[in-house]
């Protein structure tokens, strides 16, 4: 009798687990898709690492050298510096992540941005194996990593763990907050009463920004006091930062929610959008290595941009004028994400 009772148990859960199109969607689909993301994006390898070039030597020994770092395929030449203050610009700005330097007498200076973390060291040994494979002799390189002289890990991904975090807390709120009135039947009492539906959105979602704002603060501060990480930048551009990253998480969860029946359904979509963003974030992984189809899945990832402005806050100290492009991406798909959320309440509801 008890097997029989668990027999209809098991059946009973799994024809309404699967009766559902969407849970068939993520329990069959959803994990080959991520899978073959995984795959193509969790790699330490590093290519096509955009250098300036500073010949002020301008022989032929130079030249050649300029030759060999362009043939590895690894080191693409797309700044031609006339001087190092050129070049230093460039790295400062993000246009480039190393630079080739060579001075009136011929010595060869390799510098890679610090800020990337485990990249900058692979770069860095990538440079010292080609220079080696030109001489007879052992060649020294003395690399020098800006912005994170030591390459120091802690101050690579400390920063980003914000943008995690604020993300995880968010989202995951923000895709409860309509189907739990669905769920609990309190939605058609809300749709009667003099509420409009713009009012209900921002109801749902102000709570969680500040929350969202309350974690950033509390998590730079952690960052900041106890992890020793320099914050060279603007505290109050990192707060509009937040602020505006906070409209992707938020649009993101409720667009979620008005998609979902149930909560289960929303918890499990939400951490199918977490692990890919997470991943093509360049939190871990830097985004130029991998395949060009998967970077440009990139650009619709509102966690990259974030990821960028935090270690340039942290670690480097930019201001908007650098940074400009991340804001103007940022508030394009957080608008576009709230504006779907909004539309489809309506739809919805």
């Amino acid at each position: 009798m008890k097997a029989r009772r668990l027999r209809f148990m098991l059946k009973k859960e799994l024809l309404q687990t699967f009766r559902d199109p969407r849970m068939r969607m993520v329990i069959l689909v959803v994990p080959v898709f991520q899978t073959l993301v995984f795959g193509y994006a969790v790699t330490t390898d590093v290519n096509r690492v955009e250098t300036a070039i500073v010949d002020l030597a301008s022989s032929p020994e130079s030249r050649s050298v300029i030759r060999d770092f362009t043939a590895s395929g690894i080191f693409v030449p797309t700044v031609a510096a006339a001087d190092f203050e050129e070049a230093w610009a460039a790295l400062d700005q993000g246009e480039v992540q190393a630079m080739l330097f060579f001075d009136p007498r011929g010595n060869i200076q390799v510098v890679t941005d610090g800020s990337r973390g485990i990249s900058s060291g692979v770069t860095a040994g990538y440079a010292s194996e080609i220079l080696s494979s030109r001489s007879a002799s052992p060649v020294e390189l003395r690399s020098r990593a800006w912005y994170n002289p030591l390459l120091e890990s802690r101050n690579f991904y400390v920063p980003g763990v914000i943008a995690m975090m604020v993300m995880v807390i968010t989202l995951i709120l923000s895709s409860m907050a309509v189907v739990r009135e669905k769920e609990i039947g309190t939605m058609e009492q809300i749709m009667v009463t003099p509420i409009k539906r713009w009012e209900f959105i921002v109801g749902k979602t102000l709570p969680f920004a500040a929350i969202g704002m309350v974690n950033v603060l509390v998590v730079s501060a952690v960052a900041v006091l106890w992890f020793r990480i320099p914050l060279q930048g603007s505290i109050p551009l990192l707060m509009l930062a937040s602020a505006l990253y906070l409209m992707n998480t938020l649009g993101m969860g409720l667009f979620i929610s008005t998609v979902s029946s149930t909560q289960q359904q929303a918890m499990l979509s939400s951490f199918f959008f977490i692990f890919p963003a997470t991943l093509l974030s360049g939190f871990a992984f830097p985004i130029e290595n991998m395949p060009g189809v998967i970077r440009a899945l990139t650009l619709f990832n509102p966690v990259r941009y974030m990821m960028t402005v935090l270690r340039e806050i942290f670690l480097k100290g930019n201001g908007l004028e650098t940074l400009w492009p991340q804001f103007l991406a940022l508030l394009l798909l957080g608008s576009v994400l709230l504006t779907g959320a909004t539309m489809r309440f309506r739809k919805t509801s």
